[in-house]
């Protein structure tokens, strides 16, 4: 059952953290993630669709690729591969609203971070690019902690960076893949899953969230509507412009 301060209804108390997965859950990369995969395993005669994407996804690359039939050998020279189709991919850009709901949860005083698989030569200029640098107290990519999600590490680092990893229980993290609600639980944080290409609603109750969403803008617009106890420092929300 979700922890009892994650009611459907009524006060929030206490929420000390919201923190978020970047591809799929913030940001719209999942088409271009494919299309670079659909290059790479071109390129080395291995079958690949989106069936095959689905079954062996996981958010390290390199348990992905073995599991697609990537020979040891060739893991790096397939990860170089990919980050020369992704470049080329096509702008990727944040999900509709994603920047003032952001912007909304830092005013109401909530700290923010981000757990992502993606390594910090991929996600930083993304996150500079859109202007969220500086949005997030706390950031963990995929290359820095040496452990890949459903392993606990990387969630258990931004915690300790943002100093509540004493409650865990008052900090929801947003994911969109099965190994994000993995990850969640296995902290004891409140898993929230965005449905995706990759994690359909079924899937993500299966690995363990609490509640699923369509879109992380939708479960941010919720939580802000209930009612809640500010954090320490809050401001006031600004009003939504009606017209």
């Amino acid at each position: 059952m979700p922890p009892a301060v994650w009611p459907a209804g009524g006060t929030i108390a206490g929420v000390k953290a919201i923190l978020f997965d970047w591809d799929g859950t913030l940001i719209d990369t999942l088409g271009a993630l494919y299309r670079a995969n659909v290059e790479v395993m071109g390129a080395l005669g291995l079958p690949f669709d989106e069936a095959l994407y689905r079954r062996h996804f996981a958010p390290d690359w390199r348990l992905m690729y073995r599991r697609l039939g990537v020979p040891e050998r060739r893991l790096y020279e397939a990860n170089e591969r990919w980050l020369a189709a992704y470049a080329l991919g096509g702008e990727s850009r944040p999900f509709p609203g994603v920047e003032a709901a952001l912007e909304r949860l830092a005013t109401a005083g909530y700290p923010l971070g981000l757990v992502t698989a993606g390594d910090r030569e991929v996600v930083e200029p993304q996150l500079d690019r859109f202007g969220l640098a500086g949005r997030f107290a706390a950031t963990v990519f995929g290359d820095e902690v040496g452990a890949h999600k459903p392993d606990p590490g990387p969630l258990q680092a931004a915690l300790a960076r943002l100093r509540i990893d004493d409650r865990p229980e008052r900090v929801a993290y947003l994911g969109d893949v099965p190994d994000d609600m993995r990850m969640a639980r296995a902290v004891g944080v409140h898993a929230v899953g965005i449905v995706s290409a990759l994690g359909e609603e079924a899937d993500l109750l299966a690995a363990g969230a609490d509640e699923v969403v369509a879109a992380a803008v939708e479960w941010i617009d919720s939580f802000l509507a209930r009612p809640a106890e500010a954090p320490a420092g809050a401001r006031p929300a600004p009003r939504a412009s009606v017209g």
